[in-house]
């Protein structure tokens, strides 16, 4: 079968290609980098020919309100179109557990935008909402930083490492389009300061964290479960401890 991951390049997408490859699977890795440009259209209907589904994880390289939302309305609306005139049958697109309960937040906006144009666009399609990578950690712990100390929100928390999502998108990838939402999110949970502390602490990093109950998450306003799922989810495999031991500098 052959699939196109749009964000081919990044974190989740170059892992994401190695598994389908890995299963047998002809899947391209597409991205500016290697020529195709979902914002210009610029080698999208020849990457998509003959291709059968259509993976999305890229991400807009700026992350300020307004482009962000430029970025997945442009992408979204030529990539449905040029998959409606190569006869794709299922686009998949990766998002964010909580796009619907953090409006305040411009990112979490954009892809809630994104979403829509895809239920709306007429494709079979099946979006994966994600909680954040463990991966990131370190960067919500430096966006938290007030003072010289890492202020963060006592609102629950359950990140997933990368190659857990990257298995799942494939496994969605590879199924019948539900045209539905899939939340998934990492075996455990707990508040996003203790989690943020237990990554600190692992990395050798001595900076003082804060339980901040008004600590903002970059920009959103966070209730107790704004970050989590809050019914049925997809668990990955991988714990936070074991990823821990991994990540050590």
């Amino acid at each position: 079968m052959k699939i196109v991951v749009m964000g081919g390049s990044g974190l989740i997408g170059a892992k994401t290609v190695a598994i389908l490859r890995g299963k047998g699977h002809e899947a391209i890795a597409a991205s500016p980098r290697s020529g195709v440009n979902s914002v210009t259209g610029a080698g999208l209907n020849e990457a998509l020919r003959d291709a059968q589904v259509v993976i999305d994880v890229s991400n807009a390289p700026s992350w300020a309100p307004d482009d962000v939302m430029a970025f997945f309305r442009t992408s979204t609306t030529n990539l449905v179109k040029a998959e409606a005139a190569a006869g794709v049958q299922h686009h998949v697109a990766l998002s964010v557990v909580g796009t619907d309960r953090m409006p305040d937040n411009g990112y979490f906006l954009a892809k809630a935008a994104q979403e829509e144009l895809i239920a709306e666009s007429g494709m079979p399609y099946s979006i994966v909402r994600a909680t954040q990578f463990m991966e990131f950690l370190g960067g919500i712990a430096d966006a938290g930083m007030q003072d010289g100390k890492v202020h963060l929100s006592t609102g629950q928390f359950q990140p997933i490492a990368a190659d857990d999502v990257a298995a799942i998108v494939a496994d969605v990838a590879l199924a019948a389009p539900i045209n539905g939402i899939v939340d998934i999110a990492g075996p455990e949970r707990a508040p996003l300061h203790r989690i943020v502390g237990q990554y600190l602490k692992a990395q050798g990093d001595a900076r003082e964290v804060v339980a901040d109950p008004k600590a903002t998450y970059f920009g959103g306003t966070i209730e107790e479960d704004s970050l989590v799922p809050t019914g049925v989810a997809r668990r990955g495999s991988i714990a936070l401890e074991d990823w821990l031991k991994q990540a050590r500098p």
